[in-house]
């Protein structure tokens, strides 16, 4: 490719040597151009880029300019082109100093024919041409090692730093200028995260041993200003193109970040999200260590499962931002009830575990487990709200229940499951006849499943009685399995297990719709009867869309409002008498009947009567059992303020006359119980209407006579 060589002289014999001796050259070819003054060379120049000059040749004595004046002018505007200055003897002086400022060379005058001044040029061009790239190459290179978040550091032969990019003068807390010529050690002061002992630069032993090394995990850098920082490096050795040895480079990164994320994401992996407690995988960890030195010492341990009673009620009610704050100030008196060496852990929903490490009997596990019962049962306050909740624990200790981590916790889920059936509000420790109970109960909720798709669920209706004409008032509905291999199963021994895995919900829904098509049909047929009664659970009662659920049973069916009675036990009123209110006024607007079941049991709530509209009082059987002992005084007193309050009154679990004698002369108004019939099917039902109850209910109204 032919270079474009620009010659500035006022001195035509000399230009036209130049263009003779460089038209003749075997380092051709050259294009070349002659100007005659410094003015025309610097206007040729200002269209560089359109057709570039690669090489200029001057006469520093000018008609318009002399001297370095003329070189200085010149490289303003041709840095980047090589310039060679045309001097004779005389001039030596102003030749070295235009060299200085930044000349490729000079040509003596005489001299110019020579073969030598081509090949001489072609050099200069090349040698400026290998210069610019290694400028762009090294304004690239320091481009990019002050780009990369990595810290570089480069020594010499003695470990000198003879380099550090931005990144290690941030890390270090050196500048270039104040660390060059420094040992590397002075740079980067490192130490060991445990036991904080120096630890050897990896640049000192490239250097010894001539390869590449890794640092020593677990270092640190101490900074210049005393603070530090976890680094990973490596270090290499670096050669010219003899293959010699030169010095090292080191190349490391910050790891405080990564090694803070690896803890946070390890403590995840074994913590709780919400609550900050142990999850199950360190639970299962810290009682396997617990055991082992239990097994040592030949001592004790407990695990106490704990599961907060209805808590479905409160994510239902209230939403799931409530229930979270719950679940955390749960977790924070858990944790005040215990010892630092036991581990209170969150399996996940409303399910806690408690080990008692060094529990050196039952009664230690009894203790603590009435603690927790106490401490949780006290009010809580979220937001605005005041919370009331109990909790069940189940108790299991090893060696004697289990000698593992997997049935210890087993165990004292079983217990647990006990504990709510006794109640709920209770501990109970595990025994072995509970695995018998808990395989039952396991299975029931296997069947359970597939049950209603099977169609295994029917109804039964018990009627209610006017215990002055005899008169069949209205029937409510009990629900019973018939399960193709097991039988008629009452549903004492299924709807707790509905209600623990969330089926009871589904299955009331059933029940609701089942009873009121089939008060319809009774009605169609001209059996008139003043409602059907149906019994609604906790979880179905606070669900939000449980109103319309009626409602749209009601529609569906075609049965009046007026024809259908809800039963609603006292403790899941009294549970949050306030929001009680609110539903049971919402039911009342539909226009349907609404029950109190279970009166008396356990509350005192005779002052809430007046807020919630109720229709019906019912006296729990248990009252009516016991009726002619002190039970019978507040029987009577029931009636009597039911009687008060416009509400009807029914005692349930009649059985002997003398029950009913007693009923009547204290003008309860109606009852039920084996004495007039026992749950019988639709059609059993239909047959009663239309003969009414027989004998001995006729005989002793035929003796007694009907109060009307």
């Amino acid at each position: 490719m032919a270079n474009r060589v620009l010659i500035i002289t006022g001195n035509s014999d000399d230009a036209t040597t130049l263009e003779d001796v460089l038209d003749r050259a075997q380092d051709g070819p050259f294009l070349i151009e002659w100007v005659t003054s410094l003015a025309q060379a610097l206007q040729r120049l200002e269209s560089h880029r359109k057709e570039p000059i690669d090489a200029i040749m001057v006469d520093l004595d000018l008609p318009d300019s002399q001297g370095l004046a003329t070189f200085d002018q010149l490289f303003v505007l041709a840095s980047s082109i090589p310039i060679l200055t045309l001097s004779t003897l005389e001039n030596d002086q102003q030749t070295w100093d235009a060299i200085q400022r930044g000349a490729q060379g000079c040509l003596s005058k005489g001299h110019f024919n020579s073969y030598l001044v081509p090949q001489s040029l072609r050099n200069i061009i090349q040698r400026k041409a290998v210069e610019e790239a290694l400028f762009v190459e090294k304004a690239r290179a320091s481009l990019t090692l002050n780009s990369i978040s990595d810290a570089v550091i480069s020594t010499d032969l003695q470990g000198n730093v003879d380099y550090l990019n931005s990144a290690a003068e941030h890390m270090t807390g050196w500048q270039l200028d104040k660390a060059h010529g420094l040992p590397i050690d002075s740079v980067m002061h490192l130490v060991n995260d445990k036991s904080r002992e120096a630890v050897a630069n990896p640049i000192v032993k490239v250097l010894q041993h001539l390869e590449s090394k890794l640092l020593a995990a677990g270092t640190i850098l101490i900074r210049r200003d005393g603070s530090e920082s976890a680094i990973e490096d490596s270090a290499a050795p670096i050669h010219d193109s003899a293959g010699r040895l030169k010095g090292a480079v080191m190349v490391f990164h910050d790891m405080t970040a990564a090694h803070a994320m690896t803890e946070k994401m390890a403590h995840l992996a074994q913590h709780d999200a919400l609550t900050n407690l142990p999850n199950r995988a360190l639970l299962n960890d810290r009682i396997n260590q617990a055991i082992a030195l239990a097994e040592r010492r030949s001592s004790h341990l407990a695990v106490l499962f704990l599961d907060l009673d209805n808590f479905k009620h409160i994510n239902d009610s209230l939403g799931h931002g409530v229930g979270d704050q719950l679940l955390q100030a749960v977790a924070l008196r858990l944790s005040d009830c215990v010892r630092s060496s036991d581990t209170v852990s969150r399996l996940g929903g409303d399910e806690f575990v408690v080990l008692l490490s060094e529990s050196h009997s039952a009664d230690d596990a009894a203790r603590t487990a009435e603690k927790i019962l106490s401490v949780l049962a006290m009010s809580h306050t979220i937001g605005q709200q005041q919370l009331h909740i109990t909790s069940s624990i189940g108790i299991s200790t090893y060696p004697n229940d289990a000698t593992d981590a997997e049935g210890l916790i087993k165990n004292a889920d079983t217990a647990m499951y006990l504990a709510k059936e006794e109640g709920r509000n209770n501990y109970q420790f595990f025994r072995q006849e509970m695995n018998v109970h808990a395989v039952e109960r396991q299975l029931i909720e296997a069947h359970l499943r597939t049950a209603m798709e099977n169609s295994e669920f029917i109804l039964h209706y018990q009627p209610k009685i006017d215990l002055h004409s005899g008169r069949i008032t209205s029937a409510e509905a009990l629900i019973r399995w018939q399960h193709p291999a097991w039988g008629m199963i009452l549903p004492a021994r299924f709807i707790p297990v509905a209600e623990a895995c969330g089926l009871i919900v589904p299955l009331g829904r059933w029940v609701l719709l089942q009873a009121c098509a089939q008060a319809k049909r009774w009605e169609n047929c001209g059996y008139a009867l003043d409602s059907v009664a149906v019994n609604i659970s906790a979880l179905e009662f606070r669900r939000k869309d449980f109103v319309d659920s009626v409602e749209s049973a009601l529609r569906v069916t075609g049965l009046k409002p007026n024809n259908l009675q809800l039963e609603i036990t006292e403790s899941v009123l009294m549970r949050d008498a306030q929001t009680s209110a609110t539903i049971l006024q919402q039911l009342k607007t539909l226009g349907v009947q609404l029950a109190v079941d279970d009166f008396g049991t356990g509350y005192s709530s005779l002052s809430y009567l007046n807020q919630f509209p109720i229709d019906v009082l019912k006296i729990d059987r248990s009252f009516v059992q016991d009726i002619h002992n002190s039970n019978g005084i507040i029987v009577s007193a029931v009636i009597a303020m039911g009687n008060s309050l416009k509400q009807r009154v029914i005692a349930e679990g009649i059985e002997e006359t003398a029950q009913l004698e007693f009923l009547r002369s204290h003008h309860c108004s109606e009852g039920q119980g084996f004495l007039f019939s026992h749950p019988v099917s639709a059609d059993q039902f239909a047959n009663l209407l239309r003969s009414g109850i027989s004998s001995p209910i006729n005989t002793l109204y035929q003796t007694t006579g009907t109060l009307g």
